[in-house]
């Protein structure tokens, strides 16, 4: 499918590597916004996030950004035709030569790629969008611990045979989890992915554990919910 439509926006992927998926609707539906008035989504794609988050909020200025060439093109023709490409900018390069020329964030969003010991893709592109050698987690942590306002926080989505890595590499970069929900597919599954939302400064760690469908095509009322306002079923 070349373009997949939401409720206020279209997405098209054509020229994307990795295109839309729920890991991104998750996380993008997830994430907590309170006072983030200025939001980097790192690693847009096809900018999904960004252009969720932009519609979740009524004022947030979003920085996009994106190192593959034709993903950030594509993202810039999706936010061009949104009713936020008056917020949503995107940029294309590096995150970590990026960090220091952009305005501090209060949020930073991200669905790091994730598969280290898989065999890498023959198509560049999608091992760069799924490989973590291009941004593994430690760094990730350490520019959110660089450049994150002092309330600020970084909300991520990750395998939860990973989460144990992501905790232990957010508290040596000097951040703590905030919230973590474990995402089942199903009542019965193991949890299958972590949704982690860490900050600057301790606090009680709000602990959820959810899943998807009730059963094979039937959604839970926990995703239901959290998908209403953008998926159009």
């Amino acid at each position: 499918m070349s373009r997949f439509d939401f409720k206020q926006f279209s997405v098209y992927q054509d020229a994307c590597a990795m295109k839309v998926g729920t890991d991104g609707v998750l996380l993008g539906a997830w994430a907590d916004l309170s006072g983030a008035g200025r939001i980097w989504d790192v690693g847009t794609g096809t900018g999904l996030i960004a252009l969720m988050l932009a519609q979740r909020s009524a004022s947030a200025q979003i920085a996009a950004v994106e190192i593959e060439s034709a993903a950030c093109a594509q993202a810039r023709g999706n936010v061009a035709v949104s009713p936020w490409s008056d917020r949503i900018d995107v940029v294309e390069g590096d995150i970590r030569s990026l960090a220091d020329t952009l305005p501090h964030p209060d949020l930073i969003v991200s669905n790091p790629p994730f598969f280290t010991n898989a065999l890498r893709p023959v198509d560049n592109a999608r091992s760069t969008a799924r490989h973590d050698s291009t941004l593994p987690v430690r760094d990730l942590m350490l520019i959110a611990s660089q450049v994150l306002t002092p309330n600020g926080s970084i909300a991520i989505i990750i395998p939860a045979d990973r989460s144990q890595d992501a905790v232990v590499e957010a508290t040596l970069a000097g951040l703590s989890p905030w919230r973590i929900t474990a995402v089942r597919t199903t009542p019965v599954k193991a949890p299958k992915r972590m949704l982690m939302q860490f900050g600057r400064r301790g606090r009680d760690i709000l602990r959820e554990d959810h899943h998807i469908q009730d059963a094979p095509g039937c959604y839970s009322d926990w995703y239901s919910r959290l998908t209403h306002d953008f998926y159009l079923r």
